[in-house]
């Protein structure tokens, strides 16, 4: 009997602690989702793996290293490096790493860690679908020493459905609602508000105005002597919208199909839309010079083409098929 009792309460033990390392898992997730999204569009590392790397090298930001330096990657400090760090046992007693000031500056290190160093370089040439790669791409490349190091990233990978986030970073699943505006507030943040003249002037030689979130475009057309169905297709708004979602750029006149200049550089929170209107070009041609579908996610600091490139072929986008000028 006494012997039953203790497995009994063994075993309920172990469902509570497990029950618990999930929680502080899922909390992990829901809070760096956002940022891993972000550093996926930014450099191409896939938020899948950034998310799996973090937890496991983390312990779900539970770590003595995370407690008292934020590094959530285990990135140590090299030989010439003068900043703030931390001592922490590893392969050698009392190894120096980097400290950050806070979680977020660690992840931009780690993309760049990984973007800036050869021994890496075959990863982005995989799909950043391809999870499974990247896990055993990161171990040849000498990330890790631990055998089971991919088996361990595939395992959170897909225990936790982080998969997602790497196909929401590509315009392939759609966003629930709470990490959309997650998203949106760090992007608003970030980005310096835009200034136009008033009334009518020209972006790539036609004519547009800047409204306000809320304007009527029935009456934007009335004022300019358009008929609704026009300026709607002017400016690839969908059939049913009446009103401004946002501040924004409305063309009068269709657009062009060929840009002022040869590329367009993607800034912090731009989608190809916004780069279509900021450039006076068509959506469908945008698309078509860089080899996008309109649900591609362009990598921040990529070039795409404005103008049709015979003979290169675009490569520096997350999302879609193609995209970008090297």
């Amino acid at each position: 009997m006494i012997l039953k009792f203790n497995a009994t309460i063994l075993a309920l033990l172990f469902v509570i602690f497990a029950s618990a390392q999930t929680t502080t898992v899922e909390n992990y997730i829901n809070t760096y989702r956002p940022i891993a999204i972000k550093e996926m569009q930014r450099t191409g590392v896939p938020a899948a793996i950034k998310l799996a790397q973090g937890i496991l090298e983390s312990q779900s930001g539970q770590s003595d290293l995370v407690m008292a330096s934020n590094n959530h990657f285990g990135i140590k400090c090299k030989s010439d490096y003068t900043g703030p760090y931390v001592l922490h046992d590893d392969d050698k007693p009392k190894e120096r790493f980097m400290k950050y000031e806070n979680p977020e500056q660690s992840y931009l290190d780690h993309s760049d860690f990984l973007r800036s160093k050869s021994r890496y370089a075959a990863l982005f040439e995989l799909s950043p679908e391809d999870y499974v790669g990247w896990a055993y791409g990161l171990k040849k490349a000498g990330y890790a020493t631990n055998p089971r190091y991919p088996q361990l990233l595939i395992n959170i990978i897909e225990k936790y459905n982080l998969q997602n986030y790497t196909l929401i970073a590509l315009g392939k699943a759609e966003s629930p609602e709470d990490l959309r505006q997650s998203l949106v507030a760090a992007i608003e943040m970030k980005i310096p508000v835009r200034k136009y003249p008033t009334g009518n002037f020209k972006i790539n030689s036609a004519q547009v105005i800047f409204i306000k979130k809320g304007t009527e475009l029935a009456e934007i057309a009335r004022q300019n002597g358009l008929t609704l169905e026009r300026l709607l297709m002017c400016n690839d708004f969908s059939s049913n919208q009446v009103v401004a979602n946002e501040d924004q750029l409305v063309f009068l006149q269709l657009k062009r199909t060929v840009g002022e200049k040869e590329f367009h550089e993607v800034a912090e929170g731009e989608s190809l839309y916004d780069i279509a209107q900021n450039e006076g070009v068509r959506l469908e041609a945008l698309l078509k010079y860089n080899n996008l579908t309109k649900f591609a996610s362009p990598a921040i600091g990529s070039k795409l083409y404005l103008q049709e490139t015979k003979g290169k072929v675009a490569a520096n986008t997350v999302g879609g098929t193609q995209s970008g000028v090297n």
